[in-house]
C-alpha cells in the first residue's frame, strides 16, 4: 500500500436507485487506522457548451430540486451503461435544446466531488448547429436561452451562473476558443 492508498476493507450498500447508488465502506488508512467512507456511485456524465455562429452559448434553465431553484446550466445528461461520452453528448444535446452539432470535440473530463463520489463529467464543445426537435423526458422542464459567450463569463463572476459543470464548462470553452494553436 503506497503512502496515501485506502484498502476497502468492507463495503455495505444502502441504496440503489435509478440515477445513484450509495455505499458505506469501512476503509484502513495508511498509519493501519480504520475510517467510514460514503460513497455515491454514479454512471458518469456530459455537459456541452453549444455555441451558435453568432458566438453565443445555448443554456438551458431549469428547476433543480436539490439547490432549491432555477439555475441556467449548459445542456447535460448521464452516460447510459456502455455508452460513448461524445455519441452521449451528441444525444443530450439534441434531447435537451433541440439542436444538432456539426462539430463536437472533447474539453476535459473531471471528476464532480472526489469526496463523496465517482461520478465523471466529459465536457464539450459543440459548434455547427442546426436546429431539430428538442425531445425532453417527460419529468424535464427546460427552457432555452441563448446568451452571448462573454455575457456567459460575466455571469459566471456574477453569481448567477452557479452550477460547477456550467462553470467549468465555458471558461474551458474559451480557453480553447483563445488558445487554438494549443488545442
Amino acid at each position: 500500500m503506497t503512502a496515501f492508498t485506502e484498502k476497502k476493507l468492507s463495503t455495505k450498500r444502502l441504496y440503489e436507485g435509478r440515477v445513484i447508488n450509495l455505499r458505506v465502506d469501512t476503509v484502513s488508512l495508511p498509519g493501519g487506522q480504520t475510517a467510514i467512507r460514503e460513497v455515491v456511485e454514479h454512471a458518469g456524465a456530459v455537459a456541452i457548451v453549444p455555441v451558435n455562429e453568432k458566438g453565443e452559448i445555448l443554456l438551458v434553465k431549469q428547476y433543480r430540486y436539490a439547490a432549491g431553484k432555477i439555475l441556467l446550466e449548459i445542456p447535460a445528461g448521464k452516460l447510459e451503461p456502455g455508452e460513448n461520452p461524445l455519441d452521449c453528448a451528441r444525444r443530450e444535446l439534441l434531447e435537451e435544446t433541440g439542436y444538432d452539432a456539426g462539430g463536437c470535440e472533447r474539453l476535459i473530463s473531471f471528476y464532480s466531488t472526489p469526496g463523496i463520489t465517482n461520478e465523471i463529467l466529459h465536457l464539450f464543445l459543440a459548434t455547427g448547429l442546426t436546429q431539430k426537435e428538442q425531445n425532453l423526458d417527460d419529468e424535464e422542464y427546460i427552457e432555452v436561452v441563448t446568451v452571448p459567450f462573454d455575457r456567459a463569463i460575466g455571469l459566471i463572476w456574477e453569481g448567477a451562473i452557479c452550477d460547477a459543470k456550467t462553470v467549468a464548462g465555458i471558461l474551458a470553452a474559451h480557453y480553447r476558443q483563445n488558445n487554438r494553436a494549443g488545442a
